[in-house]
């Protein structure tokens, strides 16, 4: 077997382990070989032919690229989406929350707590979760948050008064801002040309898990009550917590911890389970010791994309989580108009009149969750033909020009349908950051830089009530026009964003300037520096 290494002329391609040596050996499936060297003259092309066309080494990007998209992935795929599926501990506190308001006889504002303390654990441990996956791997981060919040999750159907409840919902909520991190782990397992697609359709495991606890509570709440809805809802989690030994760790993330040969195993296992050959060569090792530092998040090439992502998360959460408020809202008013008289009735009302919720309530929560699944269609059509920044742009923009049209006195039909679209866009935003957020970050920082995010959303997951709940009862066109002008500012400050990552390969070291690895495999733009020695920096 002849392996053949190419070198421009006038230039050298050996490492410098080979230029001590002087030889040049590989070991292919048991057969030594000479590495014999021909010249090509400068701007020749290397002959398809070959297996390596990038000289004697190869970065973890180089290979992900060569082993493609396969059996791997589409296991990965599934496997990550159990843990996506954690919506229903989310969807599970619009359904829990008038339950123990009639059964515990709870006053309107401990009820509303029981909302809020799920988000102030997962603000509190998100950026936690992120520095623990940049310091211990993506793998040990995501185990661990996941399995914290099965515990407590189950834990939480066995709480006998309402303080218990309200501690270990507290602590499921401090799980689940780790979750996130699966898809740090994901995207660096993902070709460049699949990366954004893949993100996206993980995403539908989202949307599922928000539809399946619906259907879930409609079978269980009439029968088994809400603790056994509680422990069934850590199902796909327990599955996740079964499966996730299968997981190996970032092949990035080895690299950078200086794990050379973890990161060649894994990367020669996904290359098995694919079909598909190794890049030959040297893997280029680029460790870096100080990773998931949040300094490292404001160096002067990310301190502008950090402050506008966490802007950008921020209006997210605030947008998305209000619309969830103010639909139920609008709903049982019937239009817009008449919501301040029904609040004002509503009010003079005792705050423990109990309403449990009803078939056509379940059914108008599944009708609005439905929206979800264009949001994440349409996004997936144009994320990578307009590019990232563009597609959160555009979803900022038509929530923002949905809200304003509310203004008019429309019926419930039309309402309806404003509602739809404007859930519908706001969760595609949602989506595309989540594509954008761990491409923009290098492997050092990219699961802190996606906590952060994480946590910043949560700041408006937690702000929004107030709005949504509290605004309305004074006034339902300025919370309308607060929630039009944040996702105004929001387009903006996407079109704003320094990067544009469409095409782009993920950066390794923090060290380096941003895009200076490769973009697309066997293609290298203008100004982009590949390394030829079995280190960098």
């Amino acid at each position: 077997l002849r392996v053949v290494k190419f070198r421009r002329t006038g230039e050298s391609s050996r490492s410098e382990e080979d230029a001590i040596s002087g030889e040049h050996e590989v070991q292919i499936e048991g057969v030594r070989t000479e590495l014999e060297a021909i010249e090509l003259e400068d701007g020749a092309a290397v002959p398809k032919e070959f297996a390596n066309p990038t000289d004697d080494t190869f970065m973890v990007e180089d290979a992900v690229e060569a082993i493609g998209f396969g059996k791997f992935q589409w296991k990965l795929s599934v496997i990550t989406g159990l843990a996506w599926a954690n919506a229903m501990e989310m969807m599970i506190l619009s359904i829990l929350a008038p339950q123990l308001h009639c059964e515990w006889r709870l006053p309107s504002w401990q009820v509303a707590l029981l909302t809020s303390v799920v988000f102030v654990g997962m603000m509190s441990s998100s950026t936690l979760w992120g520095n623990i996956s940049d310091q211990y791997g993506r793998k040990t981060g995501l185990k661990i948050s996941v399995l914290w919040t099965l515990y407590y999750g189950i834990l939480s159907g066995f709480a006998p008064v309402y303080s218990w409840i309200l501690v270990l919902r507290g602590l499921v909520g401090f799980g689940i801002g780790g979750v996130p991190q699966s898809v740090t782990l994901y995207a660096e397992f993902l070709p460049m040309k699949a990366r954004a697609k893949c993100i996206l359709l993980i995403e539908v495991f989202w949307a599922i898990g928000t539809v399946f606890e619906v259907l879930l509570a409609v079978l269980v709440m009439p029968t088994l009550g809400w603790r056994w809805l509680l422990i069934l809802s850590a199902l796909p989690l327990l599955l996740f917590a079964v499966l996730c030994f299968w997981l190996p760790e970032s092949a990035r993330y080895d690299v950078l911890s200086g794990n050379q040969d973890k990161a060649i195993a894994t990367l020669k296992r996904i290359a098995t389970e694919n079909g598909a050959p190794m890049p030959l060569g040297k893997l280029v090792v680029s460790r870096q010791e100080d990773r998931g530092k949040m300094r490292d998040l404001f160096t002067p090439h990310f301190r502008w994309t950090t402050l506008l992502l966490w802007f950008i998360w921020f209006s997210n959460a605030f947008s998305y989580y209000g619309l969830v408020l103010l639909t139920t809202e609008f709903f049982q008013a019937g239009d817009v108009c008449s919501i301040s008289s029904r609040r004002k009735e509503v009010k003079a009302k005792c705050s423990l009149t109990c309403e449990y919720l009803t078939e056509e309530d379940y059914t108008d929560l599944l009708w609005t969750t439905l929206s979800e699944f264009p949001g994440v269609l349409v996004t997936l059509w144009i994320i990578d033909r307009i590019g990232r920044k563009k597609t959160m742009a555009l979803s900022f923009f038509v929530f923002s020009f949905c809200s304003l049209l509310l203004f008019l006195c429309v019926g419930r039909n039309v309402l309806t349908v404003l509602l739809f679209i404007a859930r519908a866009f706001i969760s595609g935003g949602f989506q595309a950051a989540y594509v954008y957020t761990p491409e923009v970050y290098p492997t050092a920082t990219r699961a802190l830089g996606l906590g952060t995010c994480s946590g910043m959303a949560r700041v408006g997951a937690l702000i929004t009530p107030f709005i949504a709940q509290v605004m309305l009862e004074s006034s339902v066109y300025l919370t309308l026009a607060v929630y039009s002008g944040c996702c105004l500012l929001a387009a903006v400050a996407s079109c704003f964003l320094p990067i544009e990552t469409k095409g782009r390969g993920l950066q390794e070291s923090s060290h380096r300037e941003w895009g200076q690895e490769m973009v697309g495999r066997g293609s290298h733009s203008p100004g982009v520096t590949r390394s030829n020695s079995g280190s960098q920096e």
